[in-house]
């Protein structure tokens, strides 16, 4: 996933509970849903920036060699600015892109609050 392209917030905002229950009924099962796919993009984003990274790695004890790489630091920064893996779930969630089911009632769904509203009219 494209992680620039998001249109998730990068700071905290108060959200209507009701919103996140019209996909499931529940607020606590959007809770771990939302929950779950943060935990994914969270892994997602940490290979990626470790993979990014690994080619500045060093394997020498040579102190001569150690010295700030501006590429690197400017690929941390980026990573930094960008929005909580938690607030892209939930801005994800609430659009309706997460594809979800529920073991225990066998239902599938992959409509968020957005995709029920724009069913129902």
């Amino acid at each position: 996933m494209d992680y620039k392209k998001t249109n998730a917030t990068t700071t905290t905002e108060t959200r209507d509970i009701k919103k996140l229950e019209e996909g499931v009924g529940n607020v606590y099962e959007a809770t771990v849903i939302v929950a779950r796919r943060a935990n994914q993009i969270a892994a997602e984003m940490k290979e990626e920036l470790n993979t990014k990274l690994e080619e500045f790695a060093s394997y020498t004890d040579n102190l001569e060699e150690i010295f700030e790489n501006k590429e690197q630091i400017e690929i941390s920064k980026f990573y930094e600015r960008l929005p909580k893996p938690t607030l892209i779930a939930l801005q994800e969630y609430l659009e309706g892109k997460i594809y979800f089911r529920n073991p225990k009632t066998g239902s599938e769904n992959t409509q968020g609050p957005a995709s029920e509203e724009q069913s129902n009219d």
